[in-house]
């Protein structure tokens, strides 16, 4: 009786257990505009880099969660526009036996730190690939992004909670 005791302890201790796992990583979207080309590789001019990165996710039902980081990078020649690039890296993850607050965390921070690495190394191959010098995107503390990422949402909430409507009418 006491091995029948043990052994159904043993399967609900294995129920509960947090279950975190990779299950498949990929490139959902990937665009490279070069819109001044030719001209843009005989300019001298120093270039000028802008990023925006931001990260989205979506439950896909059975413990399983879909996590992104876009990226969007802008090489700016002077007036002209060396070239766009934009990427999506996506990965699938299996969540299991946590809270809720651990799953937010999970995806908001893990999860996209697992992700960058494929992201970043896709983006400077494919703007090496294009005859520029690769694009190595900077370290992100995942963490930091996150608690940002959170506030700005707040405010956000809280300003539209305030009105009906961005807009306001006068006579």
């Amino acid at each position: 009786m006491s091995e029948t005791t043990a052994a159904s302890s043993g399967a609900s201790i294995a129920e509960e257990q947090a279950i975190f796992n990779l299950q498949r990583v990929y490139l959902r979207d990937c665009s490279l505009e070069i819109p001044s080309a030719p001209q843009v590789f005989i300019d001298s001019s120093e270039p000028r880099l802008e990023f925006q990165i931001d990260t989205s996710d979506q439950e896909l039902g059975q413990d399983l969660s879909e996590v992104s980081v876009r990226c969007t990078v802008t090489c700016r020649l002077g007036e002209n526009i060396g070239f766009l690039v934009e990427a999506t890296q996506s990965a699938i993850f299996e969540i299991k036996g946590v809270t809720e607050e651990q799953r937010i965390l999970l995806k908001g921070i893990s999860c996209p730190n697992i992700i960058y690495p494929y992201l970043r190394s896709n983006m400077a191959d494919l703007v090496q690939r294009s005859s520029f010098p690769p694009v190595h995107l900077s370290e992100i503390n995942w963490e930091a992004f996150f608690q940002q990422k959170m506030s700005r949402l707040a405010a956000a909430a809280e300003q539209s909670n305030g009105s009906e409507s961005g807009i306001i009418l006068t006579q």
